[in-house]
């Protein structure tokens, strides 16, 4: 790389980089991050607890895995999605399933119940301070 490369006019400036992230897009990968940690261990756990003959619902053993890892790489395309509006909908239904898994262990309906809420939580706060922000930076250019 030459020194003209490095020193091109705008290689800093913050436009560069696109769009700020919204708040609620933030709030949202940092609680299915999280949760997506809490979802890898309960597969974990599920499994390790179920027993030889199947668990229930007549369930293999094997199926606690293959359904945690897809309701991992679900999150974690939700993660990358959240640009989109729809994507907080799936985040929606994913934390309707974890909830679900409550069936299999019960144990799931309090991690479900609780990133649920936390989820729940952070929608309403995520909103609120855009929908403020949008409102300060609409003030600020009205002013000038």
């Amino acid at each position: 790389m030459t020194d003209a490369d490095e020193t091109a006019p705008g290689a800093d400036a913050p436009a560069a980089l696109g769009a700020p992230r919204s708040v609620r897009a933030t709030l949202a990968s940092i609680v299915l991050g999280f949760e997506l940690i809490v979802v890898f261990l309960a597969a974990l756990m599920i499994w390790g607890l179920t027993p030889e003959g199947g668990g229930p619902f007549a369930l293999p053993r094997w199926a606690a895995l293959v359904a945690g890892g897809v309701l991992i790489l679900l999150m974690i395309a939700t993660i990358g999605l959240l640009r989109f509006r729809w994507a907080y909908a799936l985040g929606w239904v994913v934390h309707g399933l974890i909830l679900a898994a409550g069936f299999i262990n019960p144990a799931m309906f309090f991690i479900g119940a609780l990133f649920g809420g936390i989820w729940t939580y952070c929608m309403i706060v995520g909103t609120r301070i855009d929908q403020e922000k949008a409102a300060a930076a609409a003030d600020r250019k009205e002013q000038e």
